[in-house]
């Protein structure tokens, strides 16, 4: 059975999300990332910013074929054409046609109240599937 963990109040939605990649990576997964084309280009461009002695090789989902086979890291909007990969990070509003294929789906919400109420419609949409649900609930994290 799939899971979908939900990872609320998030204070940067793409910094953390950068840092579940190193985690996923660094554990040997492979993984896309679905979002909106300009949520995914700010990302591309924070993960390699996000250490000036780390690489974490990404590509695009429209990258050639060779390319995006061997990535251990895809960035697309779509899951069109996409074969599954071990999790999928969703950063859209909406839950991806195709995300109950892999087996981890994770969802990054912030304490922004649109935010959180569109991560509730997915989170009902996951459980309608029969994902089995995690929440992780950082507001109650300080900052180190």
């Amino acid at each position: 059975m799939s899971t979908a963990a939900f990872h609320f109040n998030v204070d940067n939605r793409l910094h953390y999300t950068c840092r579940l990649v190193r985690k996923a990576v660094a554990a040997g997964n492979r993984l896309v990332v679905t979002g909106p084309q300009d949520t995914l280009a700010q990302l591309d461009r924070d993960l390699w910013a996000l250490s000036a002695t780390e690489f974490l090789p990404h590509c695009h989902g429209s990258d050639p074929a060779p390319l995006a086979h061997r990535s251990p890291v895809l960035l697309c909007e779509s899951l069109d054409g996409v074969a599954v990969r071990d999790v999928l990070i969703n950063l859209a509003e909406s839950v991806p046609q195709g995300a109950q294929g892999f087996d981890r789906v994770i969802e990054v919400v912030t304490s922004d109240p649109v935010e959180r109420s569109q991560a509730r419609l997915r989170w009902k949409h996951y459980t309608q599937a029969g994902l089995k649900l995690v929440q992780h609930d950082l507001g109650h994290r300080t900052a180190p």
